[in-house]
């Protein structure tokens, strides 16, 4: 158990800068890549393209901002990042033969990125829990909801970004239909909010390492697999058809829309035949005036 905390300790006093940051720009820079039409952006306006990746590194604190009434344009002071974010954003799109981009999508590498990616998700949820802790005190909603946008920001304004793109996909809000990264970021803001006012009985370095090392076995197991199914998913369908029914008024629909589509055609059988029966019933009525012409 000593070895244990000894190591959760250390671990909690981890510098994310240069190389954890580093792998969560090289990231999210491959991952807007790799939208539809950002190729094509990048050559049209550069500018677009570089707006559009600076929200997908710094969309978390920017969100934060706006959240706790400070001005979102605070994160351009941190002129080191912003540097470090330039750099990997032109080496991803603009890198000779692109070279960069096809070394790190290279498997074993991308998983290393992005498994370095997960640890800084970590040390921001509880950067904004306890960021908003200190502006509002005991704010359980304030604090769960600030951790939940500094981690997940990136996703939660991608509507935004995308329209920096000149796409607009209002069905694709991160709202409607959750990711796996801002549902783990809400239930790590969660976590950390409980820990943060004592009802949570564990220590912040044991929580930290925990939630991490659940985050890094997570997503490399999901991108190993190649599967984008939430962890979630079983307690989820249970919780919403014990709580709201959500599977109950699909089914009925369903069945409403095969009866009709059952009924259709036979409605449609039905003339076909009338129109039968009475082109048979012609040529029978001509041969009996024939045969009453004939006996007359």
């Amino acid at each position: 158990m000593e070895l244990i905390s000894e190591a959760a300790v250390h671990f909690s006093r981890l510098s994310m800068f240069p190389y954890f940051d580093g792998a969560h720009y090289l990231v999210s820079v491959m991952s807007a890549r790799e939208q539809a039409g950002a190729i094509d952006v990048a050559s049209r306006s550069p500018v677009a393209c570089w707006f559009s990746a600076m929200l997908c590194c710094f969309g978390g604190g920017i969100l934060s901002s706006l959240l706790l009434a400070e001005p979102p344009a605070a994160i351009l002071s941190n002129s080191t990042n912003i540097i470090y974010a330039t750099i990997v954003w032109y080496m991803v799109y603009y890198s000779p033969l692109d070279m960069l981009y096809r070394c790190f999508s290279f498997l074993p590498l991308r998983v290393i990125a992005a498994a370095m990616k997960e640890v800084t998700r970590t040390w921001k949820i509880l950067a904004g829990v306890t960021q908003a802790q200190s502006r509002f005190k005991d704010a359980l909603l304030v604090m769960v909801a600030n951790g939940w946008a500094k981690a997940a920001g990136g996703g939660l304004i991608s509507n935004f970004e995308q329209l920096v793109r000149g796409v607009w996909k209002p069905e694709s809000n991160e709202l409607l239909k959750m990711s796996y990264p801002v549902k783990i970021s809400l239930v790590g803001s969660i976590l950390f909010t409980l820990q943060q006012i004592e009802v949570l009985p564990i220590e912040r370095p044991h929580l930290m390492l925990i939630f991490t090392m659940f985050l890094i076995i997570t997503k490399v197991r999901m991108m190993l697999t190649r599967s984008s199914a939430s962890p979630f998913q079983p307690a989820e369908e249970f919780i919403g058809h014990l709580l709201f029914g959500l599977q109950q008024a699909p089914k009925v629909t369903k069945e409403k829309v095969t009866a009709n589509e059952k009924e259709e055609p036979k409605m449609k059988e039905n003339p076909s035949k009338e129109e039968d029966g009475e082109s048979s019933s012609a040529p029978g009525e001509s041969t009996r005036k024939r045969n009453t012409k004939k006996s007359d």
